[in-house]
């Protein structure tokens, strides 16, 4: 099973970098007015939906990789994790 993840070496910092983008897309969505310039607002509400999937199922692959890395604490897969539990305690504690 390990030979699977190892073929694809780059596939935890894909899904790191997407979990980043994905946060950041929320909590600085939180923090800006982003209807202030309309084509800003259109493009915040575009990529809504797609962030918001990203949100909840980017934690669930992660923790499939992860469990077949036989749970490493210094995967890129945890802070994958960690990071988009950090985005969304964030969303429901500022909502």
């Amino acid at each position: 099973m390990n030979k699977e993840i190892n073929k694809q070496p780059n596939l935890s910092k894909i899904i790191f970098f997407i979990s980043i983008e994905v946060s950041l897309f929320w909590i600085l969505g939180g923090l800006i007015n982003v209807y202030h310039f309309t084509i800003v607002g259109v493009f915040y509400e575009i990529l809504a939906l797609p962030n918001l999937i990203l949100l909840f199922t980017l934690p669930l692959i992660s923790l499939f990789f992860l469990s077949k890395e036989k749970k490493k604490l210094h995967s890129l897969f945890f802070y994958s994790i960690l990071l988009l539990t950090i985005a969304i305690l964030k969303i429901l504690i500022t909502q």
